[in-house]
């Protein structure tokens, strides 16, 4: 896992992510935005990029970081999104994260089941203005994994 920096590495992270929530797709430019904002790594198999993660710091007054991690549905199941997670889950906590959450598409089923598995459950159901697509944000409960 790789901290990502310079276009390559942010065209990769695009990639995973647009391949992931398609509805949410990104430009370069607005990646680079976000790299700003955000801590965005790569996750690799030698040279093979298999994932990828995102960490929004807390803010202010309500300390809730968001921590998201993404993996190509080839390379599901194997234990990187584990280690995507737990690498983020460690940083916000770094950031002093006083409650951690995560965002998943209705429609990703594997991520649902990921989240629930290490410790989150449903806070909010919505639809975006002018969309269609059904996102579910979750909330950390007793420390997760």
């Amino acid at each position: 896992m790789e901290p990502v920096a310079g276009d390559a590495m942010l065209e990769e992270w695009r990639h995973v992510h647009n391949v992931i929530v398609p509805p949410a797709a990104m430009s370069l430019d607005e990646v680079r935005e976000r790299a700003g904002r955000y801590r965005l790594e790569n996750a690799y198999v030698g040279d093979e990029l298999v994932g990828c993660s995102t960490v929004r710091p807390p803010g202010d007054a309500d300390a809730v970081a968001t921590v998201i991690a993404r993996v190509l549905p080839a390379y599901r199941r194997r234990g990187f999104g584990t280690a995507l997670y737990l690498k983020g889950l460690a940083y916000a906590r770094v950031l002093r994260a006083g409650v951690v959450e995560t965002c998943v598409l209705a429609v990703n089923e594997d991520g649902l089941r990921f989240a629930e598995k290490h410790g989150f459950v449903e806070v909010e159901r919505y639809v975006l203005d002018g969309e269609d697509d059904l996102w579910i944000d979750l909330r950390l409960v007793d420390g997760g994994s």
